[in-house]
């Protein structure tokens, strides 16, 4: 029985066939997602004092609420 931290493949074969196999093309440097990314993001924004707090004053969910005013803004769609 080989030992398992050896560095040397069980069976040569197999390595050299996986050595010369053809791997899928990489995408080229610069290449966008075709697909947007789902999910949120988590980023820093510096928001003016009043503006927030009328936000928050509305209580939980004010993070939704500027979500769905930023998107309405940019001009979309308020479903997610």
């Amino acid at each position: 029985m080989a030992d398992p931290r050896s560095r040397r493949p069980r069976d040569p074969l197999k390595a050299a066939e996986a050595l010369f196999a053809p791997k899928a093309p990489e995408p080229a440097s610069g290449a966008r997602r075709q697909t947007p990314p789902v999910g949120k993001e988590s980023v820093s924004l510096r928001i003016d004092r009043d503006v927030l707090d009328v936000f928050q004053d509305e209580g939980p969910g004010w993070q939704e609420r500027i979500n769905l005013a930023l998107r309405k803004a940019a001009g979309l769609s308020e479903e997610v």
